[in-house]
């Protein structure tokens, strides 16, 4: 037995098609590093060149047509994640589960995730059991699999034979992955935040490192913790916030191209908490989380300024002034109005936010 390649519904490509499956098929192309350059969705002279490549390479008929050999061939490579609009009832039906192979596995999946409430054991494995197993593996993770090949019964894997142990591990895969883009608070390592004030925008920046210059002068400390911020973060932190205030539910939230984040879990009480975690994963406290702000326009700068009272700084107009306490950059008006002479301006709600504005 063999997998089911018509369950995927592939169409043959070759030079001169476009489209998404064009697109896939050039990231596989450079998955496998072949030099494949930009992926454009459409299939001209260097996808077909590279192609022929990848035929020649792996035995097969190098005519540059992508098509049931190819795909074959491909899949058993890792293509399987690269087509596009990939369902879970997809991958299934493609590793030969039937309904009573699906029925069984969602049994499996109540009892290996002790999911609540548990999954309809109905063989239609549509997006809530596909939330069910993703589930499941956030629970069980690395030992997802173990698990679920004890807890599969033996007439599922005499059904599926040769094919069950390399289709399970496949399942396993795709569950792992959407187990990855569930929203929580692993998503703070992704899009980090800069700390430099060379990724400031000009002349803000030149401004900053003016005043930066004369603090440090002065004798003062300074800790950046945050410039500029990518939108995909800026994204992420809004939108946690809108969640865990009850702003919009998690099936609202708006997607963002480039991020490919899930906010809704299997139970909303799990797509809330996840928000929560990532308000406190972020340390974003009470504080606003624009999703449009100065720090994704490089034209603000978190940093904590402390100093030794009293400090003799020169200010922008090439004025001593004195400052005294409190001795932190956070609550000190008059170190305010000296930042201000250099056009770096303090939002007062804001602890450690100082802008182009103010804003």
């Amino acid at each position: 037995m063999a997998f089911n390649i018509n369950a995927l519904n592939l169409p043959v490509i070759q030079r001169g098609s476009t489209g998404s499956i064009v697109g896939a098929w050039q990231r596989f192309l450079q998955d496998q590093n072949y030099p494949i350059g930009a992926v454009d969705n459409g299939f001209g002279s260097v996808t077909d060149r590279v192609t022929k490549d990848y035929q020649q390479k792996n035995g097969l008929v190098a005519d540059g047509v992508v098509g049931r050999g190819t795909y074959t061939k491909a899949l058993s490579q890792g293509f399987i994640f690269r087509v596009a609009n990939l369902t879970a009832a997809m991958l299934l039906s493609y590793l030969n589960y039937g309904g009573a192979e699906v029925r069984d596995l969602q049994v499996a999946l109540n009892v290996i995730g002790r999911l609540n409430p548990p999954l309809t054991i109905d063989g239609n494995f549509g997006l809530g059991s596909t939330k069910g197993m993703a589930e499941a593996y956030k629970i069980l993770d690395v030992n997802f699999r173990p698990r679920l090949d004890a807890q599969l019964s033996n007439a599922t894997k005499q059904k599926l034979g040769a094919d069950y142990a390399p289709g399970l591990a496949l399942l396993t895969e795709y569950a792992r992955r959407q187990r990855v883009r569930l929203s929580g608070a692993q998503w703070v390592r992704f899009f980090p935040a800069s700390r430099s004030i060379d990724d400031l925008a000009s002349p803000f920046r030149q401004r900053v490192r003016a005043f930066e210059k004369a603090l440090r002068d002065a004798g003062a400390s300074i800790e950046v913790t945050n410039t500029y911020r990518p939108p995909q973060r800026a994204y992420m932190m809004h939108y946690a916030v809108q969640l865990n205030n009850r702003n919009i539910a998690p099936w609202d939230v708006p997607p963002m191209i480039g991020m490919d984040i899930d906010w809704v879990h299997y139970t909303d009480a799990a797509s809330y908490q996840a928000a929560r975690d990532m308000v406190n994963a972020f340390d974003i406290g009470g504080n606003p989380a624009a999703l449009v702000s100065r720090h994704t326009q490089a034209l603000a700068i978190d940093w904590i300024i402390t100093w030794k009272p009293p400090m003799q700084i020169r200010d922008g107009n090439g004025r001593t002034v004195t400052i005294g306490t409190p001795a932190e950059g956070n609550d000190n008006a008059n170190l305010w109005d000296v930042g201000a002479s250099y056009g770096v301006y303090k939002l007062e709600y804001d602890p450690p936010h100082w802008s182009v504005d103010g804003y």
